[in-house]
């Protein structure tokens, strides 16, 4: 019988971290069914509700982010800083791991570091394609670096690096059989003969997509194009007093439940541009819209939109030109046979699957069982 690993996962603050984290623990988990894990993320962040729910017992460190603008607030965070160490040393005491793996976030920082200091290896994963502060401050200390992107040798050292993706949401990329793409028409109130567009601003929301489509309903209105548009919490509540009644052309909602329906009729997607959304569009084979945000740390989404727009496989809106650009092009893109094709192929080709069996196959290796 195979030894039963005790393995940390660390990270988190936004479902770009927390998604690929139980994708990782749970090829973990499909691998090794008494395996041990223990997630390490921040203090009232979702991944303290997200984890659980999954089925995972998860510690909260109370680490914070350093404050780029206001640097007084800095003085707080290190002592929040001091704290989550201290409170990270106990949890490498008490839990004895045999690997702590990383992904990404201020989280991460705190229980990986305390895991060097105790001989225990780590691994990271790099989901983005330019790499976070925290797991470039913990690269030189980790036995493996998973990246999701060529070129990662600017930031990592080169013998470190293995090429795995991001994990992504399982059931996401299974296929759907075309009754169920029926139904998937009839959940969202969408005509199958018309051009759909899928609108997904991450579950908080994005205010310049939001403000994009309002600024062009009537143009929507006469296009024959119909919208899911997910709006994000932030946001729904008055988008959806101003709209009252929804036009037929659009499902407004704030959240989307059933992701794999909603991929599945979508001809194009607009998006912020998140690793793990990026993960996703790749291996879907989806024609994307991709505005960054740009209030992300090192401008990242955009490096990451500019890794795909280089091979042709997404176009990019800056988000200060979205507001006027980004419905003309979605409509003219979206009744674009040739061009959607041609987008669909090239980010077909960028796909890595099984990434979160890469990723357990690097900690097989790592610490050999």
């Amino acid at each position: 019988m195979k030894k039963q690993p005790k393995i940390i996962i660390s990270g988190g603050g936004t479902g770009g971290h927390i998604f690929p984290a139980l994708s990782i623990a749970n090829a973990i988990r499909t691998r090794y069914p008494d395996a041990e894990i223990l997630f390490v993320g921040a203090e009232n962040r979702m991944e303290m509700h997200r984890v659980p729910e999954a089925g995972y017992p998860i510690v909260g460190l109370p680490v914070a982010g350093f404050d780029r603008k206001k640097y007084l607030k800095n003085i707080s965070v290190l002592w929040k800083l001091y704290k989550s160490l201290s409170k990270a040393r106990t949890i490498i005491r008490d839990f004895q791991p045999d690997i702590a793996i990383g992904v990404g976030g201020y989280a991460s920082g705190p229980i990986l570091k305390a895991a060097s200091q105790k001989g225990i290896p780590t691994l990271l994963q790099e989901q983005n394609s330019y790499a976070g502060v925290t797991n470039k401050l913990l690269a030189q200390k980790a036995s493996k670096i998973c990246v999701a992107y060529d070129g990662m040798e600017q930031f990592f050292p080169k013998g470190k690096i293995i090429l795995t993706g991001n994990p992504v949401r399982q059931n996401l990329v299974r296929a759907i059989h075309p009754d169920e793409k029926r139904e998937a028409f009839d959940y969202f109130g969408l005509n199958p003969d018309k051009k759909a567009i899928l609108v997904i601003g991450g579950s908080l929301g994005a205010r310049t997509i939001n403000e994009s489509i309002r600024a062009h309903l009537k143009d929507i209105e006469n296009s024959n194009v119909q919208f899911i548009w997910q709006t994000g919490k932030l946001y729904y509540q008055s988008i959806a007093d101003s709209l009252r009644p929804a036009p037929g052309f659009l499902h407004l909602t704030e959240f989307i439940s059933r992701m794999d329906w909603a991929y599945s009729v979508a001809d194009l997607v607009i998006s912020r541009a998140g690793a793990g959304s990026i993960s996703e569009f790749c291996l879907l084979g989806k024609p994307v819209i991709l505005v960054p945000s740009p209030n992300v740390a090192e401008d990242h989404q955009t490096k990451n939109a500019q890794a795909l727009v280089r091979k042709k496989a997404a176009i990019l809106i800056p988000d200060k030109d979205a507001v006027e650009q980004l419905v003309p092009e979605a409509l003219k893109v979206v009744q674009d046979d040739a061009k959607r094709h041609e987008l669909s192929a090239n980010i077909l080709k960028l796909a890595l699957p099984d990434a979160a069996d890469k990723i357990v196959d690097e900690i097989e290796r790592i610490i050999r069982i």
